[in-house]
């Protein structure tokens, strides 16, 4: 009986530990339900914004460039190369090609009145860093434009034609160049200095003046400028570009340009010359050597003949056949006429011809003379060198014929004394060589 109750009294007491146990199991229970929504309900937001696609980030504009390829890497004295490339579609190319290795010297004179002031300036502008070859080839398209220019003349500016054909966009290696202005005066002249040196211009002086010593130098808007590149709708190009002969040796650099900013990288081919051609540094060109021989040598028998050393007539023969400027012709055919005057002077002397006081008297006034003309060469255009040294043949000639004619001869008896007086001493020279 007494283990019976015992047994009952566990019972009990096990009841009353049970109960509160299971209102804690119970109320935990529903504690998370309450407390879990909230997650439930982070975990669908998650879920719609993962299901929402995020919008894709921009992608950056590639920005735009030029590419350019040539078919050969060397010329022998000139020839064809052809230029392919790749410029943003819709956009004009113009390709810009120049002498890297060889540099030239180029002068201009302003002698014009100003607009603004009417005054004019008498600045010269020289520069001895010119690119021996310098071209822009624009799109085939300005070739209408081109023709307009060269029906301007003389007169045509380098600066409106790169206007007219857009080129100016990719004008930019004599841009750089340096150039020196000098104020000239006629006493400067004289006493042998190109006159006062005045200060550095700025970027966009520099710009135009270099325009203005291109076209003096080159004189042709054919040599600066041509028209012969085919632009596709994609915007790849080709050019087929005419490197003519008697040009610098050395490397040259070919650029594709849209603009001044927009410019491929540069691509590089050598122009080679080779004997019997030679290239002349201060005339920025290349002659074969045959022809100026050969013709100098017939100039020389007759100049000799006629007392001149055939300076008169290879002057112009020289400007006129060859691609020298007037400046470096003048200073060229100077020693080459010393060398037919020497030999000239020996055999005159051997049959008495000279006479010595008045070719002393003379030749101090040729020395001075000599002095200043290499200064105003400078400071004179071809067009303008040839109209005087044209005048001074033609008035020379006339007076040299008017005194060989008959009736001239009748009435200057001195004359007829010096022939007379000549005929016998080259009798006496010929009996004493006999």
């Amino acid at each position: 009986m007494k283990k019976n109750k015992s047994m009952f009294l566990s019972f009990i007491l096990s009841m009353c530990l049970t109960v509160p146990v299971w209102a804690q199991d119970a109320a935990s229970t529903a504690q998370p339900a309450s407390t879990q929504a909230p997650a439930a309900e982070q975990q669908a937001q998650t879920a719609q914004v993962s299901d929402t696609k995020a919008p894709a980030p921009q992608e950056a504009a590639k920005p735009e460039t030029v590419t350019i390829q040539i078919d050969k890497t060397s010329l022998n004295n000139g020839g064809e190369i052809t230029v392919t490339g790749k410029a943003p579609a819709g956009k004009p190319v113009y390709i810009e090609v120049w002498s890297a290795d060889k540099k030239v010297k180029a002068n201009f004179f302003d002698s014009k009145p100003d607009k603004e002031t009417g005054k004019i300036p008498y600045i010269l502008y020289l520069t001895e860093d010119m690119p021996a070859y310098y071209k822009i080839f624009a799109p085939k398209e300005m070739k209408d434009k081109i023709a307009e220019v060269k029906k301007e003349g003389k007169k045509w500016s380098f600066s409106d034609a790169l206007k007219k054909t857009g080129a100016d966009a990719a004008y930019s290696v004599p841009a750089q160049i340096k150039i020196d202005r000098y104020k000239a005066t006629i006493l400067a002249s004289i006493i042998g200095s190109r006159g006062e040196l005045l200060p550095p211009m700025d970027a966009k002086e520099n710009s135009k003046r270099s325009m203005q010593l291109l076209k003096s130098r080159f004189r042709s808007v054919d040599k600066l400028l041509g028209a012969d590149v085919d632009i596709k709708p994609d915007g790849t190009f080709t050019a087929k570009l005419k490197i003519r002969e008697g040009l610098a040796p050395g490397n040259y650099k070919v650029v594709a340009a849209v603009d001044k900013k927009l410019r491929s990288e540069p691509a590089t081919f050598e122009n080679i010359i080779t004997f019997p051609n030679m290239y002349f540094s201060n005339a920025g060109a290349s002659l074969n050597l045959i022809w100026p021989f050969l013709l100098t040598l017939v100039i020389s028998i007759f100049g000799v003949l006629m007392g001149a050393g055939g300076g008169f007539i290879l002057n112009p023969i020289l400007i006129s056949l060859f691609p020298i400027p007037h400046p470096v012709v003048a200073g060229t055919v100077m020693p080459t006429v010393l060398f037919a005057q020497a030999s000239g002077i020996a055999n005159y002397s051997k049959i008495k011809f000279i006479n010595w006081k008045l070719g002393i008297a003379i030749g101090i006034a040729m020395l001075v003379g000599g002095f200043i003309g290499p200064k105003l060469t400078e400071l004179i255009t071809l067009d303008q060198f040839k109209f005087l040294f044209g005048w001074v043949l033609i008035i020379l000639s006339g007076l040299m014929v008017w005194q060989t004619t008959p009736g001239y001869l009748a009435k200057n008896k001195k004359e007829q004394a010096i022939l007379k007086e000549f005929k016998k001493r080259a009798e006496e020279a010929a009996k004493a060589k006999a």
